[in-house]
């Protein structure tokens, strides 16, 4: 499916993230309107992480976002807690002159906080991988 980041959650879910603005743009267009989760950091420079099963738990809302988080630049940058924002793909939309990459969430959404222990324990469990 597009060139994705693929991972497989610990249920089995498989999640999707892109790897660049204009693979984040891809993925977003595929996924715009439909009921799928979305998982991308409040600081700009992460990629869009989709949940690829239309209600997924919380455990897996959460796990996605640590793998999301993972691969941020604010995580990159800081080492410190990535705030993210979850919502779905009905909720976003992208502005006429938006850049690549760039996308508007129409309502406010959920947060989480993904705390830096999370992040560490899942980079050394997938340091191998």
């Amino acid at each position: 499916m597009g060139g994705f980041r693929e991972y497989i959650l610990r249920s089995g879910t498989k999640i999707l993230l892109g790897k660049n603005a204009e693979n984040n743009d891809e993925l977003m267009k595929l996924f715009k309107g439909k009921e799928n989760t979305i998982l991308h950091t409040v600081a700009p420079g992460s990629p869009f992480c989709v949940i690829l099963k239309e209600s997924p738990s919380k455990a897996e809302i959460k796990e996605a976002g640590i793998v999301c988080a993972a691969r941020s630049q604010a995580w990159r940058d800081t080492r410190k807690d990535v705030e993210m924002h979850v919502f779905t793909g009905k909720d976003i939309k992208k502005p006429f002159f938006a850049k690549k990459g760039t996308w508007k969430i129409k309502k406010p959404p959920k947060k989480i906080i993904i705390k830096k222990r999370e992040i560490e324990k899942w980079l050394q469990s997938h340091a191998c991988k």
